[in-house]
């Protein structure tokens, strides 16, 4: 693969919408399910902010579907990290030995196993002989993936998986480095024009109220997007919308897949919690219980009871699911996504931050 970003600069339809959707992860039923929610028609310019694929059960039949859906919409997909490993399979065996040949194994979800086994052909003792198969049989998804472009450039917004340093010679910038760029927000970077970024989770960027929501800063120019779909269990995926391309007023809508239902009564919010997330998230167990444990979360010396579900017992230790101690504030009325129920309370979303609400719910749906 080139090391430099291949850069698109098309023309958006200035009849449609711009949306923006990153991370989908093989999630074929959240991102169906968001295009209804959003009523998608092929006047809007659809960006699909990389990591089309991996890490989900449905990552080729997803592949297919945007290879349908660019013949009758408008579609801009973009390359993202985990679109660029299925890429360097097909295309070099430069990574055989220093990744393919651990990661295979444990993933029997991976878009280069799924394809393997449609094919019949499924093998991995010999990587070089699966490459050669799937090149065979598979040419259209192959060559749909090497058109995926690294960056996408109007005269207002920029659009890139990972991120970028600066907006002046970008062509020859990293490849790589922008579509894989952790923590991309905690950089410090500020533009002239809006850069909108998947990739890093957003709900890692604060360590005391989990949020799925797409961060939005108009005073720096960037919009990081990636609801964590497929990765956290109250993950969503986003949908982040412009009226038009000149348009500078961003509205977002999210699917999660959570039953929802209506609060009976009112809860005002904490006002000291912790965000664990993943990296960060070695225990101590306290005190075992029947539905949630007693933990102390070793980062922050902070105790708090965990669901027995979120809990992890890893080579380093014990450490859990992203978890958190944080109340939302709720009002009567309020509609909630409902993540877990348990007999002392429910762990649930509103606007996409989760939290604990201890009230009662109605008409769970």
């Amino acid at each position: 693969m080139d090391r430099r970003p291949v850069i698109i600069r098309p023309k958006l339809a200035a009849c449609g919408r711009v949306i923006a959707v990153s991370d989908i992860h093989g999630n074929l039923p959240f991102f169906s399910s968001l295009m209804e929610k959003i009523a998608l028609t092929p006047q809007d310019s659809l960006i699909l902010v990389g990591d089309m694929i991996e890490k989900g059960r449905d990552s080729l039949a997803l592949l297919r579907h945007l290879m349908a859906l660019s013949r009758t919409h408008t579609l801009y997909p973009l390359c993202g990290n985990c679109d660029g490993l299925v890429l360097n399979f097909f295309e070099t065996d430069a990574l055989d030995q220093r990744f393919f040949s651990s990661y295979l194994p444990q993933h029997p979800e991976s878009t280069i196993r799924q394809l393997a086994r449609e094919g019949g052909f499924e093998q991995l003792e010999d990587l070089p002989r699966l490459r050669a198969d799937l090149r065979t049989a598979f040419p259209e998804e192959w060559a749909w993936l090497k058109s995926l472009p690294t960056i996408l450039e109007t005269d207002r917004l920029v659009f890139v998986h990972g991120g970028v340093p600066s907006l002046s010679r970008m062509e020859e910038l990293d490849r790589w480095r922008c579509m894989k760029n952790d923590d991309f927000l905690s950089q410090g970077h500020s533009f002239d024009k809006w850069v909108v970024v998947g990739h890093w989770p957003v709900t890692l960027y604060d360590s005391h109220i989990p949020s799925a929501a797409p961060i939005i800063l108009p005073h720096r120019k960037i919009a990081s997007i990636d609801g964590g779909c497929v990765l956290k269990v109250d993950g969503q995926l986003n949908a982040l919308i412009l009226p038009s391309p000149d348009s500078q007023e961003f509205s977002w809508t999210a699917w999660d897949g959570l039953p929802t239902g209506i609060a009976l009564d009112s809860q005002t919010p904490s006002r000291d919690s912790v965000n664990i997330r993943w990296g960060r998230s070695a225990l101590e167990l306290l005190e075992p219980g029947e539905e949630l444990s007693l933990c102390r979360h070793l980062e922050t010396g902070r105790e708090l009871w965990i669901l027995n579900a979120y809990l992890r017992q890893g080579p380093q230790g014990l450490w859990c699911e992203d978890s958190t101690d944080y109340r939302l504030p709720v009002t009567p009325g309020d509609r909630l996504t409902v993540v877990w129920q348990t007999k002392h309370g429910y762990l649930c979303k509103k606007d996409g931050v989760t939290g604990w609400y201890f009230g009662r719910i109605t008409d769970i749906l």
